[in-house]
């Protein structure tokens, strides 16, 4: 019995670990939130922050492409999840979407910063 206890413990354990271990879709590089490949993050201002959608789909999500989440993507801390006008989910930071810009094509590019005076790099501090 103890032994069975002591397993399933160890068992629950390496699993909770594992769960753990989950690497974050997003970094900061240089006062800049990026994704797992280094590419800059942005926030769109017709975003409504906290209402859970997108402001940007269709064309405009060909040239700014979402920031993906995994269907068992968990949110933590500031990094939320929100759902898309096709069902699929995306990132979002305190409230805000993420998206990359298609034109930017080296990590820590950033042309698309203040593009058209909608778009901004998302940044670890409050947007």
């Amino acid at each position: 019995m103890n032994r069975t206890l002591l397993l399933s413990g160890m068992l629950a354990a390496l699993a909770a670990a594992q769960i753990q271990a989950a690497p974050s879709p997003i970094s900061t590089r240089e006062g800049a939130l990026t994704d797992p490949a280094g590419m800059t993050l942005y926030v769109f201002a017709k975003d409504q922050p906290g209402n859970g959608r997108s402001a940007c789909n269709g064309p405009c999500a060909a040239l700014w492409p979402p920031l993906a989440a995994e269907a068992d993507a968990q949110p933590e801390g500031d990094l939320g999840l929100i759902a898309r006008d096709d069902g699929s989910r995306q990132w979002s930071w305190r409230g805000k979407p993420l998206y990359r810009f298609a034109q930017d094509l080296a990590p820590g590019e950033r042309k698309g910063d203040n593009f058209k005076q909608l778009w901004q790099v998302a940044r670890p501090w409050p947007l």
